[in-house]
Parts: structure tokens; sequence; C-alpha cells
């Protein structure tokens, strides 16, 4: 469904550890928003919501929204740092276009 690199696990395992002991995994979703129309978020979850996708990913819980599934199948997931900044970043190939910050598609 979504591929995680190895940067973004180590980046996604860090943030659980130092996490409250109730969270058991992160929250991939798409909403509407963004400069392009639409935008990723990610966010520590205690546990699934009704109709998300459960995926065991290098040690930790992924959950996928119900209604993003189809929007982000085959993407892959990176965590980079550069001098200006750190973050995810999606390869995503369903999205049809990018807006130049990268941070929201359509």
């Amino acid at each position: 469904m979504i591929n995680l690199t190895e940067t973004a696990s180590n980046a996604i395992r860090s943030s659980l550890v130092e996490a409250p002991d109730s969270v058991q995994g992160i929250r991939i979703m798409v909403e509407t928003g963004g400069c392009a129309g639409l935008k990723y978020m990610m966010a520590l979850a205690i546990e699934p919501e009704a109709g998300d996708a459960v995926v065991e990913e290098n040690g930790f819980k992924v959950f996928v929204e119900e209604n993003s599934i189809p929007l982000l199948k085959g993407t892959k997931i990176d965590f980079v740092t550069s001098l200006e900044e750190s973050g995810f970043t999606f390869d995503n190939p369903n999205a049809g276009s990018k807006c130049s910050c990268g941070k929201s598609f359509n």
C-alpha cells in the first residue's frame, strides 16, 4: 500500500519512542487543503479509527485512513534533512500534479 524508506521509518520510530505509552502507531491521511487541493497529514495515533487499513511496518503500526487508501496506494514516504528544513516527503504515483512547495497535490 505505502512504502516507507529506512530514514522515514527511523524518524517515525523516534517519535513513537518519545510518545506516551498509549500511542500505538502513526496515522496517515489525505485531507482537503493546500495550494493544490489535497494535502498529506500524519499524526501519532492511539488506535485505528473505524475503516482504517492497518499495516505493520518495521516494528510499528501504520493506520491509513479509509478514504485515503486509493490516493496513497503505491506512495513512497521518505524523511529528508536539508539546511532549510527537515520533514517527510511523499512520492505519490497517484498525484496528477504537485504544488511548488511539494506539500500538496491533486
